[in-house]
């Protein structure tokens, strides 16, 4: 399932041999120290335990799949552009050369092949993800729709994933640890106030809360108890149920709540292009 979702996303930056043959060399030892980083590289941790193995794997049996690089311009040098794990552990099993694909390829490809080696093998965490993409978006000018299709996900789930840049630093040091999983930290995303969010991140996760009890914790938090607006008034299971039925239904946020008579439904979107988009799915 995880290789037919990114199917459309990987055939149209990598080949089934990884690379387009038409624009790229294969080179089978090439100096380790002619190769730097990739500036776009998504990644901010990888795990030293898992360095560790991967080197004791290649002093055994060597580098298996090719490391793909690019020239730098105006230098002698060459940028990484995947195999960032592979390229760390041969310096830390104390190899000199290795097998690489040269390919040419501009910043805009260097970052979308990047993400697309990371986000196949599940190596990016949300945060990482968030960041790539809104570097994709910011950057590059490409549409949440255009990201979408090049890494094999709908728009919404890519809008979703962006907002999560979002939250406050103590909160994204709570997602990056494992303390909270990304589909908690879009539930508190829900909390405008800075430190109610960071005060109900502690909450969840001092008490171990689902996300379900998260986000019914959300809606207390933005929707009050007052006697004037009591929470059954407001939502109930019939409610609830229905927004759900209809955030899935438009693939965008959407809130019913009950009034004293009648009620309202409140549908979210971050710009025009997604109002115009829901303007089309409503009428």
């Amino acid at each position: 399932m995880q290789e037919e979702r990114l199917g459309k996303g990987l055939a149209a930056l990598i080949s089934s041999n990884q690379v387009d043959n038409s624009n790229s060399s294969y080179i089978p030892d090439f100096r380790i120290d002619d190769i730097e980083p990739n500036p776009y590289q998504p990644r901010m941790h990888i795990d030293p335990e898992e360095l560790i193995q991967i080197a004791d794997s290649i002093r055994e049996h060597g580098v298996i799949q090719p490391l793909i690089i690019t020239k730098k311009k105006n230098s002698d040098k060459y940028y990484l552009i995947a195999g960032e794990r592979r390229l760390r552990a041969s310096q830390l099993a104390g190899l000199k050369t290795v097998p690489v694909v040269i390919k040419d390829s501009s910043p805009k490809e260097m970052l979308e092949i990047a993400i697309v080696e990371n986000v196949q093998r599940q190596d990016l965490n949300p945060l990482e993800e968030a960041a790539a993409y809104k570097q994709m978006q910011d950057e590059f000018g490409m549409s949440h729709e255009e990201i979408a299709k090049k890494v094999g996900f709908n728009r919404v789930t890519i809008t979703n994933k962006i907002r999560l840049v979002n939250l406050p630093e103590p909160v994204k040091e709570d997602v990056l640890n494992g303390r909270l999983s990304e589909g908690h930290a879009r539930a508190l995303l829900g909390i405008k106030d800075r430190t109610s969010l960071i005060a109900a991140a502690d909450l969840a996760i001092k008490r171990g809360m689902s996300v379900r009890e998260v986000e019914k914790l959300v809606r207390k938090i933005s929707y009050g108890k007052s006697s004037s607006t009591k929470v059954w008034r407001t939502t109930d299971e019939q409610t609830s149920k229905y927004s759900d039925m209809l955030s899935k239904k438009l693939g965008y946020t959407a809130h019913i709540r009950k009034m004293t008579k009648g009620g309202k439904v409140i549908i979210r979107y971050n710009n025009i292009d997604e109002l115009n988009d829901l303007m089309k799915k409503l009428l």
